[in-house]
């Protein structure tokens, strides 16, 4: 599997560690017996369940974890060759591409052709579109696509994709007063919330917002892509970020979900998705692309002050991987590998306990169901990445073992030490 890989450890041990454990195998039996999935989604099909497969390989070899995830990834591969996809991350042709390069690793050379060069040629004709009416977010748009590019460097067909999607991120920039952001069009809003912000937004969540752009840029800048402009359009996209805090009381979140003319701000959700422990994450790359050791010590706080949260909020309303428990626990996991910080640490523990206690033997998949908004009184079965039993379980899994969980770059989530 490719990538550097960090001195990652186990978070979890004793009687937590075991539940983790007889949880990741209760799920891998039930996503061996699932049956409908979508088998071109990363974010929710195929893929998604191929890549908890293929690091429950890595930590279990000799158990055929790894044919199960090459099954599914060849059923991907036919799914995007009988019908058209989009060039999304979640769920477009880029997002199997990712898998399948991910999987494989950039040191594995079998002596085959390159089956995703044609995915880059595609990519660099799409995102030589000028202007762009594109998204420019991590689920759908321009950083979901480097994130693809990302793992295809150091090959130059990936550095050409990154350098036009600079070249699309500044193009569609709102730049004023040393500050950057990226606006939400309508046409990119869904039913019903496109009538209730007929004029778009700025979004301030890592799935859908500026976060993921600061990410993106930021690790631009480590990999020496763009030189002086994107450590420029970091900077400027950064304050724009940070000028956004409110001045939230205790046990609210510093950063709202969204802002716009006319949009009272209100703080989110605590999650991966929207909220502070996303955009701290996003800051924290920001902070070591850069060199700024008071933009590191500003996410850091954040990162400890949405520690301190309790696990009995209300707005964590499910053990998902996108707005539940377990993309809690596995940031707070993400940030204290990386810095080493006892509090994120502890913060990490208190979730996973969250995330098994909300596993309820006998129902759903593996014990695990979810809903979508805290309003929903529907629990529903999922087998995927974002929502559903493949995001959790990749999750424990790397709370538990020493396989450094390199797939959390999907999140925007990796960190260097």
């Amino acid at each position: 599997m490719g990538g550097r890989e960090m001195a990652w450890h186990p978070l979890l041990d004793g009687e937590l560690a075991d539940r983790a454990d007889e949880a990741v195998t209760a799920i891998a039996e039930a996503l061996a017996g699932a049956g409908d999935v979508s088998p071109a989604s990363l974010g929710s099909g195929g893929p998604g369940i191929a890549l908890f497969f293929a690091y429950l390989g890595r930590a279990r070899p000799q158990h055929g974890h790894e044919e199960r995830a090459d099954r599914l990834l060849d059923d991907a591969f036919d799914a995007v060759a009988d019908r058209p996809l989009g060039a999304s991350l979640f769920a477009g042709f880029t997002g199997v591409a990712w898998t399948a390069e991910h999987i494989a690793g950039p040191d594995e050379d079998s002596g085959e052709e390159d089956a995703n060069a044609a995915v880059d040629e595609a990519l660099v004709e799409f995102l030589g579109q000028s202007p762009w009416r594109e998204d420019y977010d991590l689920v759908g748009g321009l950083a979901g696509m480097a994130v693809y590019a990302f793992e295809r460097l150091p090959r130059p067909s990936a550095r050409r994709c990154l350098e036009l999607v600079l070249d699309r991120l500044a193009e569609t920039a709102e730049r004023r007063d040393g500050r950057a952001t990226w606006k939400t069009r309508p046409e990119h809003l869904i039913e019903p919330t496109r009538s209730e912000y007929p004029a778009g937004y700025y979004n301030l969540g890592v799935a859908h917002g500026v976060p993921a752009v600061v990410a993106v840029v930021a690790r631009m800048a480590a990999a020496g892509i763009g030189g002086g402009r994107t450590r420029e359009l970091l900077g400027e996209a950064t304050a724009w970020v940070l000028d956004q805090r409110l001045e939230s009381p205790a046990g609210r979140s510093l950063f709202p979900a969204f802002v716009g003319p006319g949009i009272s701000p209100v703080p989110a959700r605590m999650a991966w998705c929207y909220g502070d422990p996303g955009i701290a994450a996003a800051l924290l790359a920001a902070a070591r692309a850069a060199g700024d050791e008071q933009l590191h010590g500003e996410a850091l706080a954040l990162a400890r002050r949405a520690a301190a949260e309790p696990t009995s909020r209300k707005d964590v309303i499910d053990p998902a991987l996108c707005h539940g428990a377990a993309g809690l626990a596995h940031l707070f996991n993400r940030i204290h590998q990386s810095s080493g910080d006892a509090a994120c640490a502890d913060a990490a523990r208190r979730w996973f306990a969250r995330v098994l206690d909300m596993r309820t033997q006998g129902t759903g998949l593996a014990g695990f169901r979810y809903r979508t908004r805290p309003r929903d009184a529907e629990l529903r079965d999922d087998p995927g990445l974002v929502t559903g039993v493949a995001g959790i379980g990749l999750a424990l899994l790397a709370a538990i073992t020493a396989v450094e969980p390199a797939w959390d770059r999907l999140l925007l989530a990796s960190l260097p030490p």
